[in-house]
């Protein structure tokens, strides 16, 4: 066989930049990089200059201006004296309560549904397909405005619990009072506070702090607790019973504080025209997380119900036949196999969830669209910078949400050797 020299690695030449595979990818994304970066100096300079014929300029300093305006719904202190900018902080916690709160509520509800319409009861699997066929196939602005005229129109108003022989009567053993204006619910009180470590106008109770650092020692003592276990069976074949040492980490502790710091219920009393001694939720955001869970949790249901079709039969055969009830089976067997499926999509469902939050303006809940996005916005003129400054915050919220989830999944996924 003859070798020629320089046959393997031949001199470089400008048309192998696009004749040569080794270059050619390299080239296209360049002239890609290129390409983008060109429209984007475009868009920028066109918006620029846009901005400068009607003698605007770019700048952010709004942000650090009196608000001016109220909002009713606060997780952290506010006063319309504050800047734009502790008012944008303030509805971009609405949006994370709401948000955070309706992904846990809609997985619950969906994975139970999901389970439910593979049941071979007949009545409960249409029932539960019946309530995912209306919720998904209809927008949500529409539930979101049909909840709202419910709570508005059928719910009694506050003074109707007045009285000896009420026109209404209190939910969950008198603890939860729905009303045509809000909802009041009980709120934890405690006997003994300890004190609140101070964080600017904020505060930190040490009662949560206590609770956290309990919570926490209790789970890495759990995994210690579950890696001794196994390597006890992967030496002996035998797996020492650990399920009550784990509950009693997690319980002890918590009753032990509560009985220290003298955690109670404060029940709603109506007190005059209205409730008092509880929270009162309002009922924008009552409808927005109920309409949220509602319409997301019909997706989750659907995905979880083909997470668990495209789990084998073979899997739950052979679970029967080593005599594990069906409960069991489907906790212990089908899905946590199933969630290899369900996790991808379930991301996306997370993700709409978020962004449809956004909604909240059709029911007055001031969340970052209606506040950064809405009074801010009208207030200043400044509507490029909010649209800006908001678009960014819900890109780096999905950012987030995708980074967290795409972790467990790693975790779930099947491991290969």
């Amino acid at each position: 066989m003859v070798a020629y020299p320089g046959a393997d690695n031949p001199p470089f030449r400008m048309s192998m930049l696009i004749y040569d595979r080794r270059y050619r990818s390299l080239t296209l994304q360049a002239v890609v990089f290129i390409l983008v970066m060109l429209m984007a100096s475009w868009l920028i300079n066109n918006t620029l200059h846009n901005l400068s014929a009607m003698g605007k300029t770019l700048s952010f300093d709004f942000l650090f201006r009196r608000a001016g305006y109220d909002i009713p719904q606060q997780l952290i202190p506010y006063t319309s004296d504050d800047t734009h900018l502790r008012a944008t902080m303030v509805g971009l916690l609405n949006t994370l309560l709401v948000s955070i709160l309706g992904c846990i509520a809609a997985t619950v509800l969906g994975v139970t549904v999901g389970v439910l319409r593979l049941s071979s009861n007949w009545l409960i699997a249409r029932l539960m397909t019946i309530y995912v066929e209306i919720f998904r196939n209809i927008p949500l602005l529409l539930w979101i405005l049909v909840i709202l005229a419910i709570f508005t129109e059928v719910l009694p108003p506050p003074n109707a619990y007045r009285g000896d022989n009420p026109a209404a009567h209190m939910m969950l053993f008198d603890t939860i009072a729905p009303t045509n204006r809000y909802t009041a619910i009980p709120s934890i009180g405690m006997t003994n506070p300890p004190g609140v470590i101070a964080l600017g106008r904020e505060g930190i109770s040490w009662a949560v702090v206590a609770f956290a650092v309990v919570i926490v020692a209790a789970w890495f003592g759990r995994r210690m607790l579950n890696a001794r276990a196994q390597r006890i069976q992967d030496a002996t074949g035998l797996r020492p019973t650990t399920w009550w040492i784990n509950l009693a980490m997690f319980v002890l502790p918590v009753l032990a504080l509560s009985w220290y710091y003298g955690l109670h219920l404060n029940r709603p009393v109506l007190k005059g025209f209205n409730f008092a001694g509880g929270i009162t939720l309002d009922n924008s955001f009552v409808v927005l997380w109920l309409a949220l869970t509602l319409y997301t949790g019909a997706f989750i249901a659907e995905i979880v119900r083909a997470g668990i079709l495209a789990v084998s039969k073979g899997q739950s055969e052979a679970a029967s036949a080593l005599g594990l009830r069906p409960q069991r089976t489907m906790s212990l067997v089908i899905l946590p196999q199933a969630l290899r499926v369900i996790v991808p999509p379930l991301i996306s469902q997370y993700l709409n969830l978020t962004k449809n939050s956004s909604l909240a303006i059709a029911v007055g809940y001031m969340d970052l669209r209606g506040t950064l996005g809405g009074t801010t916005l009208n207030q200043t003129g400044r509507e490029m910078e909010c649209m800006v400054l908001m678009m960014g915050i819900y890109l780096l919220l999905s950012l987030i949400i995708s980074g967290g989830m795409n972790v467990f999944n790693s975790s779930v996924k099947l491991k290969e050797r």
